[in-house]
């Protein structure tokens, strides 16, 4: 497991770069309320939210931001957070299909690296279209299932396991002979078989969007995932066109997408 995931701070910081250089940019191309002076009148939701590092860059735009987590202890860091670097947000541990006070009153919906955890997509999808405004949009982003670390397997322990591509697309039984051979825990064992049961395709996501009755604004294929630069020190770059045009293949390459979608 890398250290990142257990310096929460760090990791809140991380999230906040990537959100700032790459998340805020991409939205502000569609949502033109979304200016570079300050939006107190733009609600910004995310669900998932976690330690809520991907909405400082909305809540510094002086956006009102709501972040949702099942977790309670990450939405108490994220509380802790926010007020560290004197940030308003508000943070609920919720499901957030059980705040009904906040139907129909958000511009944007962020649900970042959250869809490929859910087991019953479509109806998320379905239910989320009641918390946005009618002029509101949904950004999704996501991996692709097939991509080298489609898996999530750098939630393993041993190095090897945490930096070994693909292997999360071997047959069910080689897959957890390996993560035994490795020495993963039982509970690190039953997460990343929950991903695996979960996982996320393109074609999946496509198919989920016409049946939940979104319109696609936009789309957007990344080779080098935007997060890989503060992760990694790499250089994010799009997925070659011609490629990310080619069905299932895509799916091997594309290590992070951007989705806008609308009622």
């Amino acid at each position: 497991m890398q250290e990142r995931h257990e310096n929460r701070r760090r990791y809140f910081d991380e999230l906040a770069f990537t959100s700032r250089k790459y998340y805020l940019p991409y939205l502000k191309k569609f949502v033109p309320a979304l200016g570079n002076t300050r939006c107190p009148d733009i609600r910004v939701l995310e669900v998932g939210c976690g330690e809520g590092g991907n909405l400082v860059p909305f809540a510094e735009l002086g956006c009102r931001v709501t972040g949702v987590d099942m977790a309670a202890d990450k939405i108490d860091q994220a509380r802790c957070f926010f007020a560290e670097r004197g940030l308003v947000g508000e943070f609920i541990a919720s499901d957030i299909f059980l705040l009904e006070d906040l139907r129909c009153t958000f511009d944007i919906i962020v649900l970042h690296d959250v869809i490929e955890h859910l087991p019953d997509k479509e109806k998320f999808l379905c239910d989320i279209k009641r918390y946005l405004k009618p002029e509101g949009v949904l950004f999704v982003g996501f991996p692709a299932w097939q991509m080298p670390f489609g898996g999530h397997q750098q939630m393993a322990r041993n190095r090897i396991a945490a930096r070994l591509p693909f292997y999360h697309l071997l047959p069910k039984r080689l897959y957890v002979g390996l993560l035994h051979a490795f020495g993963e825990e039982e509970g690190t064992i039953r997460g990343l078989l929950d991903i695996r049961e979960t996982r996320t395709t393109v074609e999946m996501f496509l198919r989920l969007v016409r049946q939940a009755g979104y319109r696609i604004v936009d789309r957007h294929f990344w080779f080098i995932n935007p997060h890989y630069q503060v992760k990694f020190g790499l250089q994010p770059r799009t997925l070659w066109k011609p490629v990310a045009l080619i069905p299932w293949i895509r799916n091997f390459f594309t290590t992070s997408s951007f989705w806008l979608l609308k009622k």
